[in-house]
C-alpha cells in the first residue's frame, strides 16, 4: 500500500515543481548558499503539495480512470490503494507543507494556498471547462515560478520569464490533450468528457499560436530585460529554446508522444542534451562572463 501511495502521488512527475528554480539560476543566486537552500525546500514543499493534489484528482477520477487503457492501472483504480488512505495521506500532505511553508515568509505560503485552491478548483470543476481546463495548468507552472521569486531576495529576476514560463507550460498542456486524443480516438469523451470539445485540428492551431509566443516573449527576455549582460550574449540561448520546442512538436506529431512531458524529458536525449548545453550557455553568461568584465 505504501508503494501505492507512493506512485499516486507521481515522483516522476515532480521535475514539473523545477519552475521553481527559475528565479534562483536566471537571478545570479545559484551560488548563494542561502537562496539555494530555500529553493531546495520550497521544491520540497511543492512536491509535498502536488503529491496531495495527484493523490485527489485520482481520487476524483477513480471511475474514469478505470475506462483508460493506462490509467486504469494505477494504484486507486486498480484497487492497490484504499481510498480512506488516500484521503488521510492527501490531507496530510497537502496541511503539513502549509504549515512548513511559513518558515519560508508569508508570501511563499500564500502562493502555495493559491496553487492548492486552484488545484481543488481545476479536479472538481475547471478542467470540465474547454480552454480554461488548459490555462489553468499554465498558471500552475507561474505560480511555481513565482514560489522561487518569493523565497529569495531577487536583484535581476525579468517578469519576461513568467510570459515565457506560462506560454511554454501551455504549450506542454496542449501536446498532452493532443496525445489523450490520439490515444483514445473516439472515445476520449468517454473517459474525458472536456475531450469532447476539442479536436485535433484546433488543437494543433493553438499549439501554432503558442508555440510562436513562446518563442517571441524568450527573444524579447533575451535582449530587453534589464540585468543581462549588455553585449546581449543571452541571445545566443535563444536556438537550443527554439530547437527544444521544434523537438517536442517532432515527438508530438510524429512519434505520437506528449502525454506525459516528465517521461520525455527523463527519456528523451536530444532534449536532455539541448536543455544541458541550454544551461551551460546561460551559466557562462550570467556568472562567468560578468566575473571577467
Amino acid at each position: 500500500m505504501f508503494a501505492g501511495l507512493l506512485k499516486t502521488m507521481r515522483p516522476r512527475q515532480w521535475p514539473k515543481n523545477g519552475f521553481v528554480f527559475v528565479a534562483l539560476f536566471f537571478d545570479g543566486k545559484l551560488t548563494h548558499w542561502p537562496s539555494l537552500f530555500n529553493t531546495l525546500f520550497a521544491f520540497l514543499l511543492l512536491c509535498l503539495m502536488s503529491g496531495a493534489v495527484y493523490i485527489m484528482n485520482d481520487l476524483v477520477d477513480m471511475e474514469s480512470d478505470r475506462q483508460h487503457p493506462k490509467k486504469r492501472q494505477r494504484p486507486l483504480p486498480s484497487g492497490q490503494l484504499s481510498p480512506l488512505v488516500a484521503i488521510v495521506a492527501a490531507a496530510i500532505f497537502a496541511l503539513g507543507s502549509l504549515a512548513a511553508s511559513l518558515l519560508l515568509g508569508w508570501p511563499f505560503s500564500l502562493i502555495l494556498l493559491i496553487y492548492l485552491l486552484s488545484q481543488i478548483a481545476y479536479t472538481f470543476y475547471l478542467k470540465h471547462v474547454v480552454l480554461i481546463d488548459v490555462s489553468v495548468v499554465a498558471v500552475g507552472f507561474v505560480l511555481r515560478i513565482a514560489a522561487g521569486v518569493a523565497v529569495i531576495e531577487v536583484e535581476r529576476f525579468s517578469p519576461w520569464l513568467y510570459i515565457f514560463g506560462g506560454f511554454l507550460a501551455l504549450f506542454m498542456a496542449l501536446g498532452k490533450r493532443r496525445q489523450e486524443l490520439v490515444l483514445l480516438g473516439a472515445g476520449a469523451g468517454n473517459h474525458r468528457a472536456i475531450l469532447a470539445e476539442y479536436s485535433l485540428e484546433l488543437i494543433d492551431r493553438l499549439l501554432g499560436i503558442v508555440t510562436t509566443s513562446a518563442v517571441v516573449s524568450y527573444s524579447l527576455y533575451t535582449f530587453l530585460a534589464e540585468g543581462l549582460p549588455q553585449n546581449h550574449v543571452m541571445m545566443l540561448t535563444i536556438p537550443f529554446v527554439l530547437y527544444g520546442i521544434f523537438r517536442y512538436l517532432y515527438l508530438i506529431h510524429i512519434r505520437g508522444e506528449g502525454g506525459a512531458p516528465e517521461e520525455i524529458l527523463l527519456r528523451d536525449r536530444p532534449v536532455q542534451v539541448t536543455l544541458l548545453l541550454y544551461a551551460a550557455v546561460v551559466f557562462v553568461a550570467l556568472y562567468l562572463l560578468p566575473r571577467l568584465e
